[in-house]
């Protein structure tokens, strides 16, 4: 659920078809070509902002605001050469005279020339179908990883990495957004923006207790990846003032540079080790992590090195995170979880996240596994970049991106693109196996958004059993709870349709003993640039025929269960993603899909001699 503050930002998406210019009469916008490949955009009495016409599928210009400062920093920008597609805020200085914008990589023929404008406001009303009524979203323009988050004074930060000007990756700031109970969330200003040095990749945040670096007690310290071709990707940190909301540069950045100049060096997770008094910092080292030391958070010693040959073959780790958890809730028996993310690597091709169980000395990670041995921490497509909340005492929450780099750029949105899973409890559990795991479950808070009941009841399901209405003006954001026996079915399960036909299929095959989640037929299910099945076709699955491939979006996903138990179900639907969590949250999948109406209407099918017993409650979800 989102929410704007309007007194902090009153920014959105204005369409082309819609769009009215806020030019006043005592302001001037004068353009000036010089050559083929320069622009200057010269504005007296500039309004609050300068609206720039984008155009999703042209090449990026090079886009900055002139004050003379060494701080300048050019942003890429794909301003409309034929059509655009919508337009963006781009901030003029406050109470000027005069503002100069610098555009290089021009085209003096592109439209853009004659539809950007002038304005003091900027309109934030959804335009997007598929924009979640639940889930964390930017408000306009593109996101990917959560990054630095951390609760403090009654509030939950959700930095992530955030390109304000655009809907494609590109011109990495650190996008904000504030929540007091992790369901309605507020939309600030990025607080940090790219800048000279680089882009502001991924990175976390602390609350400096001790005031270790200097910059008062209970400051807020965010540390991030400086990328650029000139500098590399370096470790640099900042300091807020004020709460999280904007943040000052440390001085002397970078606080820490690749030892043997290694190109992917990146996305620091930085936390206290209570044991030996000193804070941590894990770096995603192409093909490892890396351990540093430190007492003031701007010196750090290299310790070790973990990872090398451990886990899913794939191309990099990023986006490390380790938290210290109770096994089966036994706060005696501790254990660390080590939770990088891979791309490509995922078990259906693309990205996922993965982690590792063990103990951590305070300079060493040692694996309790042996290297060939990978676990997922979600079974789905769509689960990516998952990191956690720092300073929540003993509850460990974590945000998941949910996307795939497959297809992230292309799926069918235009104002907005990506967002994050629901927040997660992580947890770890003993398997029937003896082997420990890591499980995670929808945060309690999610709770209040159930506004309406449906009780489906008891069923005694042999064949199929049909709900055909869930709810009166359902929007697309409902949960389903339910409680399935299996009794001695092959194939168990239901399918949530919408008018059309268009269904996603959830379904345990148990000679198999797999859950599988089907959205080969859930929508759209072409967007982009074309993928073909090249890794499906050696999996597995395929082989088996147990799920429908058509592409790398329209497939289906599955996850190990035990033969002959009892199985507890919750489902999280919203307008474009499906989440279920099996078992209270032992195993979790999560994926996107895009119906061109909502499902609301249900078909449990069991082809065992004997009934399965089946009992479901639907909730519908509040915006």
């Amino acid at each position: 659920m989102m929410k704007t503050n309007i007194s902090t930002i009153t920014m959105g998406m204005l369409l082309a078809a819609g769009m009215s210019s806020c030019e006043t009469k005592e302001s001037n916008i004068s353009v000036t070509h010089q050559g083929d490949t320069l622009t200057t955009i010269h504005i007296t009495n500039p309004t609050k902002y300068l609206l720039l016409p984008i155009e999703n599928n042209s090449d990026e210009m090079k886009v900055l605001l002139n004050t003379g400062s060494k701080a300048d920093t050019y942003m890429d920008i794909r301003l409309a050469v034929s059509n655009p597609d919508y337009y963006v805020p781009f901030a003029l200085p406050e109470g000027a005279k005069e503002a100069t914008v610098v555009i290089r990589n021009t085209d003096p023929e592109a439209v853009c020339w004659d539809l950007i404008s002038l304005s003091d406001s900027f309109d934030s009303s959804n335009r997007d179908k598929f924009r979640p009524l639940y889930h964390h979203t930017p408000l306009y323009g593109w996101m990917n990883d959560a990054n630095g988050l951390i609760y403090k004074d009654g509030e939950y930060h959700l930095y992530f990495q955030y390109n304000p000007y655009g809907t494609k990756w590109g011109n990495m700031h650190w996008g904000h957004s504030v929540s007091k109970d992790l369901v309605t969330w507020e939309h600030l200003d990025p607080a940090i923006e790219r800048d000279t040095m680089g882009h502001i990749f991924s990175g976390s945040s602390v609350v400096d207790h001790n005031n270790s670096a200097g910059f008062g007690k209970d400051a807020m310290i965010a540390f991030y990846t400086s990328a650029s071709d000139e500098n590399g990707q370096i470790q640099c940190m900042a300091y807020s003032e004020d709460n999280g909301r904007t943040f000052t540069k440390y001085e002397n950045n970078p606080i820490l540079t690749p030892f043997d100049g290694l190109k992917d060096f990146r996305d620091p997770k930085v936390f206290w080790y209570a044991p030996d008094q000193k804070w941590v910092m894990i770096v995603s080292a192409d093909v490892e992590m890396r351990f540093y030391s430190s007492d003031n958070l701007k010196d750090w010693e290299y310790m070790s090195g973990f990872g090398k040959g451990y886990g899913a073959e794939f191309s990099q780790f990023e986006c490390p995170e380790m938290v210290e958890l109770a096994v089966d809730g036994n706060p005696d028996n501790k254990k660390w979880a080590l939770i990088v993310n891979i791309n490509p690597g995922c078990l259906f091709g693309g990205s996922a996240t993965e982690y590792f169980i063990g103990d951590f000395d305070g300079t060493n990670f040692i694996c309790d596994n042996e290297p060939e041995v990978v676990k997922w921490l979600d079974w789905g497509k769509d689960h990516y970049a998952t990191v956690c909340f720092n300073n929540t005492g003993d509850r460990v929450i974590g945000v998941p991106w949910m996307n795939n780099w497959q297809y992230a750029n292309y799926v069918p949105v235009e104002q907005f693109r990506s967002a994050n899973a629901l927040p997660r409890e992580l947890f770890l559990f003993t398997d029937s196996k003896g082997e420990i795991m890591m499980g995670s479950k929808p945060v309690d808070e999610l709770k209040t958004l159930r506004k309406e009941e449906l009780n489906i009841g008891q069923i005694n399901l042999n064949g199929e059993y049909i709900v055909e209405k869930l709810f009166d003006n359902n929007q697309g954001a409902f949960e389903l709870e339910m409680e399935i026996d299996p009794s001695d079915s092959k194939t168990l399960g239901f399918e949530m349709l919408n008018e059309a036909g268009e269904k996603v299929v959830i379904y345990f095959d148990m000679p198999s003993q797999r859950v599988v989640m089907d959205r080969s037929q859930s929508g759209i299910i072409e967007f982009g640039e074309k993928s073909e099945p090249h890794f499906i076709e050696t999996h597995e699955m395929r082989k088996t025929n147990s799920v429908n491939y058509i592409n790398d979006f329209a497939l289906g996903t599955w996850a190990p269960i035990e033969k002959g138990k009892k199985q507890k179900l919750q489902v999280f639907v919203d307008k474009c993603s499906v989440e279920l969590f099996l078992n209270d949250g032992k195993i979790a999948m999560t994926n996107l899909v895009f119906p061109n109406s909502p499902y609301n209407k249900i078909r449990f099918f069991n082809d065992g001699k004997k009934p399965a017993s089946v009992n479901a409650t639907a909730y519908k979800l509040s915006e």
